[in-house]
């Protein structure tokens, strides 16, 4: 009885001293080191997330760590989003490099709504594609009060130009409309692109008016436009 009760203090005694447990390792770097897979029969279901922890693996140290679930919410913000809007003193930017007859329309970093600044450049007003991807773009233009005497002769409209490499591309356009009313010709100056394009990192975009060489200057600088763009898919 003796030697039964000397040997069971003896092994109560020995379980501080061996506080890793190894699963298929004889030298476990943890509390418990499992060197297989794990398979969990049964798993009770949250509806909510308060209270809870997200367990995440490291794949440096094969650990696994509680994860706020806020941070998972936070890696999902789209850094692409950029919207802006200008309702007064609009000008036309013509580059050598756009497409003839296109002219960008002079948005600036501080008119945005949504976004980071660093997405935008004042220097030649254009959107910078941060990652390759399907982008949407939205833009709107409306020239003067949107309802002009005829002003059709120069096919004027709304386009998006996309810059690659020091090559820049119409990938959208839209001209305005025309119409007779009661003998008059007038010209429907206001339009809008709504649009999915497939775009690389570093693109640029830009938003302009083509055909707008006759334009009045007056009238664009009581016009109204704005856009938005942001990544949907790789």
């Amino acid at each position: 009885m003796k030697t039964k009760i000397y040997s069971l203090l003896m092994a109560v005694s020995a379980i501080p001293v061996f506080s890793q447990v190894g699963i298929n390792t004889s030298t476990p770097s943890a509390t418990l080191d499992v060197n297989g897979t794990v398979k969990v029969r049964n798993i009770p279901a949250t509806t909510a997330l308060p209270g809870y922890q997200i367990l995440a693996l490291n794949e440096g140290s094969a650990q696994i760590s509680q994860v706020d679930p806020q941070v998972l919410l936070n890696t999902n913000t789209n850094t692409s989003v950029y919207a802006a809007k200008k309702t007064a003193g609009i000008s036309l930017l013509s580059l050598g490099l756009f497409p003839a007859g296109f002219r960008a329309v002079n948005f600036l970093a501080a008119e945005r709504t949504l976004g980071d600044t660093a997405l935008f450049s004042d220097t030649d007003n254009s959107y910078t594609i941060p990652s390759s991807g399907v982008y949407q773009i939205g833009f709107s233009f409306r020239y003067g009060t949107g309802l002009q005497a005829a002003i059709l002769a120069n096919s004027p409209g709304i386009g998006i130009v996309r810059t690659r490499a020091g090559v820049a591309t119409t990938i959208d356009n839209r001209p305005f409309s025309g119409a007779n009313l009661i003998l008059l010709s007038l010209t429907i100056s206001e339009g809008s692109i709504n649009s999915l394009y497939t775009l690389q990192a570093g693109d640029k975009i830009s938003l302009g008016l083509t055909g707008s060489s006759l334009l009045d200057a007056g009238l664009l600088g009581s016009s109204v436009s704005s856009f938005y763009i942001y990544k949907v898919s790789n």
